[in-house]
Parts: C-alpha cells; sequence; structure tokens
C-alpha cells in the first residue's frame, strides 16, 4: 500500500507531468471542483426553497380550510369543536373571504380580503411576525384594513392614508351590484412574496358590520400539527361535519410548489452524476495518457518483480487523488455559495437594478439558501465513487503492459 502511494504521487507530481498531460490533469480536477460547488449550492437552494414553504408561507397559509357552499356557515362553533377533537389539529379560527376591488384616486387593483379574529388568528398563523408591532397594536385597536406591502406600493398608500373597497352585493332583482366603503390603512404586513400582492386583511366586525360583506363566518381555519397530513385530515373531520360545506387544503392552493421544488431536486440529483461522469472522463483521459507515457518505467517495475494489483492500486490512487482534490474545493467553495448565496443575490440584483425573482409572481421575492451536510456527503461520495470508476479501465492497461515489448519499444 505504501509503495502504491509512493508511486501514485510521484506520477502525479507536476515535474513528471508537463505540457497537454499536466493541462488534463489539472482540468479533471477543476472539474470536479466546479461540478461538487455547483450542485451543492443548487441543492442548498432546493432546500432553502423548502425551508421557505414549509416554515414561513405555510405559517401564514391555512393548512385545511372548511368554507360555506352559500352564504355563511351555520355553526361555525360546532365545527371547530369538532376539529380540534381530531388528534392532527392544534387550533382553529373563523374568518370571511371576499375578493374585491381597492380604489385610490387614480388605480384600481383586486385583492383577497380576509375577515378574521385577530386573537384567534394567532393560534392558526403568524400573521403578526410580519407587521411590525406598532402597526399590529394600531390595527387590532383602531380597526381599518391591513394591507400586504406589495398593494401599498402599487396603489402608491401609507398607514394613515385612506381607500375606498368596492364589492359586490345582492340586490332583490338577483343580481350583484357594486357597493362601496372607505378604509383607513392602519397597517401593512410584508411576507415578501405574492402574498404582499394578494392578501389585505379587516376584522370579522369591521367585515361584518362595517362592510357588510357578511352575516356570520364564512370559513373555518384549522392548523395542524404535521403539514403533510392536511388532505388525510381534512377529510377525516369533513366527514364528521353536520353541514355541507368546501374542503380545501394547502396541497390544493399551494401543493404545486412542493411538487416542483421536489421535481427539480429530483432533476438535480441526475444531473449530479452526469455532470460528475463529464468531469471524470477527464481522470481516464490523464490516466491513460500517463500509462502510455510511463510504459517503460511500468516494465521496469514488473521487471522488478512488482505485482499487478500493486500497480493496479498505483494507478487508481492516482485517479482517485484527482477527484480527492477536487471534492475539498468544491465542497468548500459549495458551502461557501450555500451559506452567502441570498447576499451575493442581492448584490448582483443592486448591481444590475434587476429583481431575480418578482414578488408579485412568486411566493418569495428574494433566494433562499441552507447548506445541509448530507448534501455535502452525498455530492463528495459520488464525486469520489465517480473518480474511483474512471481509474478502473486505465488500471487495467497498465497491468496489461508486457514488460519485453515495453523495454524494446523506443517511442
Amino acid at each position: 500500500m505504501s509503495l502504491a502511494w509512493l508511486l501514485a504521487k510521484r506520477f502525479r507530481s507536476r515535474r513528471d507531468k508537463k505540457g497537454f498531460l499536466s493541462f488534463i490533469s489539472t482540468s479533471s480536477t477543476t472539474g470536479i471542483a466546479l461540478g461538487c460547488a455547483v450542485l451543492i449550492a443548487a441543492l442548498s437552494m432546493m432546500n432553502g426553497f423548502q425551508n421557505v414553504l414549509q416554515n414561513k408561507l405555510l405559517s401564514v397559509v391555512p393548512h385545511v380550510e372548511y368554507s360555506a357552499v352559500e352564504g355563511e356557515l351555520k355553526n361555525w362553533e360546532l365545527i371547530s369543536k369538532i376539529a380540534l377533537e381530531h388528534p392532527g389539529v392544534t387550533a382553529t379560527a373563523p374568518g370571511i373571504n371576499s375578493t374585491v376591488m381597492v380604489q385610490t384616486d387614480t388605480s384600481f387593483h383586486g385583492i383577497q380580503l380576509k375577515g378574521i379574529d385577530p386573537a384567534k388568528e394567532n393560534t392558526v398563523s403568524e400573521l403578526a411576525r410580519y407587521v411590525s408591532q406598532e402597526d399590529w397594536q394600531r390595527w387590532t385597536s383602531e380597526g381599518g384594513i391591513l394591507l400586504g406591502a406589495g398593494i401599498a406600493e402599487k396603489l402608491n398608500v401609507k398607514v394613515g392614508d385612506s381607500l375606498s373597497i368596492l364589492f359586490p352585493e345582492k340586490s332583490q332583482r338577483g343580481f350583484q351590484s357594486p357597493k362601496r366603503k372607505r378604509l383607513k390603512v392602519t397597517g401593512l404586513f410584508e411576507f415578501g412574496g405574492e402574498i404582499d400582492h394578494l392578501n389585505a386583511y379587516v376584522s370579522l366586525d369591521t367585515a361584518m358590520h362595517e362592510l357588510t360583506i357578511a352575516d356570520g363566518v364564512t370559513s373555518v381555519r384549522l392548523a395542524l400539527s404535521d403539514v403533510f397530513t392536511a388532505p388525510a385530515v381534512a377529510q377525516e373531520v369533513g366527514n364528521q361535519l353536520p353541514e355541507l360545506v368546501y374542503l380545501n387544503d394547502w396541497t390544493r392552493t399551494h401543493g404545486h410548489l412542493y411538487r416542483d421544488i421536489e421535481l427539480v431536486r429530483s432533476v438535480v440529483y441526475l444531473v449530479l452524476v452526469l455532470v460528475m461522469a463529464v468531469a471524470c472522463f477527464n481522470i481516464v483521459s490523464t490516466l491513460v495518457m500517463t500509462v502510455a507515457k510511463k510504459r517503460r518505467q511500468i516494465a521496469m517495475l514488473k521487471t522488478l518483480g512488482m505485482k499487478d494489483r500493486t500497480l493496479l492500486l498505483t494507478f487508481m490512487l492516482q485517479g482517485i487523488m484527482n477527484g480527492l482534490y477536487g471534492v475539498l474545493w468544491g465542497a468548500g467553495i459549495g458551502i461557501l455559495l450555500g451559506q452567502f448565496m441570498p447576499d451575493i443575490m442581492r448584490i448582483i440584483e443592486s448591481l444590475f437594478n434587476i429583481d431575480i425573482l418578482d414578488g408579485g409572481i412568486y411566493f418569495v421575492s428574494e433566494i433562499p439558501s441552507q447548506w445541509q451536510w448530507n448534501d455535502v456527503v452525498l455530492v463528495s461520495a459520488v464525486a469520489l465513487i465517480m473518480s474511483w470508476l474512471a481509474t478502473i479501465y486505465p488500471a487495467w492497461r497498465a497491468i496489461k503492459v508486457e514488460p519485453a515489448k515495453a523495454l524494446h519499444d523506443r517511442g
């Protein structure tokens, strides 16, 4: 083993590699390093998106929601009581949902207006986390409307301004005519994604009595201990309810985001193998050229009694060293990219004055990143295994060198 290691280091040394062979060897190591770095960074971004989805988006999006088929729920308290009896449900909260138009002096904008009970809302969502303490206290005490930062920017309004709410109202003739009410903007929330451009909140009392959007609660929202059980819990609880309701859960409204993340992650794993295969191809080229160049030395070693096993191990170690140096550099760079990716993206956005992720379109407004050791180990292990596989053919070529023929070959 020690002899094989010494020979591998000697064959890999710079003084033993010149010209094109040195270039191929360096490019193989560089290719593996770049491949590892890019793949670790890509997996870190996938982890970041998944973390934002689970811990941020689902902190404000209802895990399960039951809505009235028409009008209001007849007994939302009973629905809440039944839901809380399920072991997977941690809290419930009533709400009123309506699609309305908001108008300022110069523009209109369609939004989802949600009537909520601030006290109960804190048990099923973390809305208050994305509102300043001053704005939250003002909104809960004074009423008015809590507006998404994206909507406020688009309408050019700020806290203290007033805007008109236009919503449909059924007339005696059966059609819906618009009704207009003015509300004061008493607070802004900033989630950092499309929710900022879609949602606004008022209290249940404001929704029922001041805006008269509904005469009672139109939906009940549930918070679950395990968000991935939402479809099953929604069905189990829904089967016990005393009235017909529309059943909804986050996998129906935002499940495509999770599926997209998992799909991209699967593609990244496939790309991982392909990129490493291409990068390791240079190891094959390096070792084949080394064997061709060292035929006389190999013949002399075999003549002196070196076993084929030792010779095989020598060239395998040489290839694995190329892969190992590439993996160490690549893993280090990949971890740094994964750690500072959001900062790097912010610098790029400021330099070129662009938005890589438009908050009005995507559920987040910046690139998230979260590197994990299991991804680093996975990428590094695949790279090393591919490096080892790349050594098999050249090493086999080395042990097949015929000493007599090689020593008489003056080329």
